[in-house]
């Protein structure tokens, strides 16, 4: 119960590695905030995360949205007091468009950039106070191995994370707050058979030291370490989770 009587906010929990990822922190003690765009999945893990003896509300948030994250913000006060812990998982993903940086439409460009890259930002700003007015807090913003590998639209909005991560982590390191990011890898969700064409999976499994499809599973423990006083003297860091696809020096 490492996170006993604090606060978490999830964005975009309601499926996938969010959904794991506020399904694990309820069941370590945490009240959960499960901030969604999508009423009914979020609506859904808020019950199935109280049939299991934790804490959760649903509040639908579109992260894009200025107003919509600072009523996330107030809900979140409201309903627990306070927020601890913010995970920016929401994107889009699943689904997303799938066009090169010269043919993709400016109209889905902006709104895809004003979810996966504003979104965090956003989603930061409505919850900072209420974590320096407890004295301090955790961040984590939901990246991706794609961030460096020159994948796209997609692959810039996740490596803007980093950038936002690190100024962030500058930022509000003397309020105690620590911000750190998580690039997973190639991960088994519906968002990502929605978008990874299934002949392609051999490939890319091929060429990983550790030959399996990465589970939602995978990255909480990731999550877990970095919220926890485990990690508090760890910040402006991204952590890749990914079966060792990419390897820095």
């Amino acid at each position: 119960m490492r996170f006993d009587e604090k606060v978490a906010v999830v964005t975009g929990a309601g499926q996938g590695i969010g959904e794991a990822y506020a399904k694990a922190l309820a069941a370590e003690g945490a009240k959960v905030v499960i901030a969604e765009i999508n009423e009914g999945q979020g609506k859904r893990v808020a019950e199935e995360i109280g049939q299991a003896g934790g804490q959760a509300i649903f509040v639908k948030t579109d992260v894009s949205d200025e107003a919509s994250t600072l009523a996330m913000g107030q809900s979140a006060i409201e309903a627990f007091g306070g927020v601890d812990y913010l995970i920016n998982n929401a994107a889009i993903y699943g689904e997303m468009k799938l066009a090169s940086l010269l043919s993709v439409d400016m109209s889905y460009y902006n709104k895809f950039m004003s979810v996966n890259m504003n979104g965090c930002l956003l989603a930061t700003r409505a919850v900072v106070d209420s974590m320096k007015k407890r004295g301090g807090g955790c961040i984590i913003n939901q990246s991706s191995t794609a961030a460096w590998m020159g994948i796209g639209f997609y692959g810039i909005s996740k490596l803007a994370m980093h950038g936002i991560t690190h100024s962030l982590a500058r930022e509000l390191g003397h309020k105690n707050i620590r911000v750190n990011g998580i690039a997973p890898g190639p991960t088994d969700t519906e968002a990502t058979r929605s978008v990874v064409p299934e002949g392609a999976v051999k490939g890319i499994l091929a060429s990983l030291p550790l030959q399996r499809m990465g589970t939602p599973e995978d990255m909480v423990g990731a999550a877990l370490f970095l919220l926890s006083d485990e990690a508090k003297w760890i910040t402006g860091h991204i952590l890749n989770v990914d079966g060792g696809q990419i390897m820095r020096v």
